[in-house]
């Protein structure tokens, strides 16, 4: 492994990519914008809204989103949301890497669900960024377009049915469960939340 974490032989070139970073936070913008610099990514398009980043989406070819999950007016979640159902057709299915500020399970839940690649907790360093960025361009998950669900596929090994959901397995659990209290997750808990696993049927 090489000093950033990444594969010795791995080389990217990010020189021609097109990136797309939405935080309203200016200073925390203005970070993630000089990381990318770092990265020798120069054609960057910056947002300080979701619904400007939505604009921004119609109007350019993109390579890469990177967004906040918690912002006023429209949250990172509804922007992918919108992303993946509502975008131009040949946008719809651009990469997403979430940051959050308080990566407790449920966030890092709602990233998932609601079609995101990844989903990184704040603050990180460049090394970190940029393993994310080389894992979004290695990822084979297929896109999956259902009802109640559009994005990378996200499924893992079964946990039983849904909360309130009868399970259709002699081994699912049934019993209720209580509203839970925990700490955020730390970022390889994370990773391992995002990682696809085999399915077990």
């Amino acid at each position: 492994m090489s000093a950033t974490g990444l594969p010795r032989d791995v080389r990217m070139n990010l020189e021609r990519s097109v990136v797309l970073l939405v935080d309203d936070n200016p200073q925390a913008l203005e970070l993630l914008s000089a990381m990318f610099r770092g990265f020798g990514v120069h054609r960057q398009v910056k947002s300080t809204s979701a619904k400007d980043a939505q604009n921004i989406v119609k109007s350019r070819e993109l390579d890469l989103i990177v967004i906040d999950t918690a912002m006023p007016g429209m949250s990172g979640y509804d922007f992918v949301r919108w992303l993946r159902r509502e975008a131009p057709e040949d946008a719809r299915f651009t990469p997403v890497i979430m940051l959050t500020g308080h990566a407790a399970r449920a966030t890092v839940e709602s990233s998932r669900d609601c079609g995101a690649n990844f989903i990184l907790a704040k603050p990180f360093t460049p090394e970190v960024l940029l393993q994310r960025i080389y894992w979004v361009a290695k990822d084979e998950r297929q896109i999956v377009c259902c009802e109640t669900y559009v994005g990378p596929d996200r499924r893992f090994k079964n946990m039983g049915p849904p909360l309130g959901k009868k399970g259709r397995r002699k081994d699912d659990l049934t019993g209720k469960l209580g509203v839970a209290k925990e700490p955020n997750m730390v970022q390889d808990e994370i990773d391992a939340l995002m990682r696809p696993q085999k399915v077990q049927l």
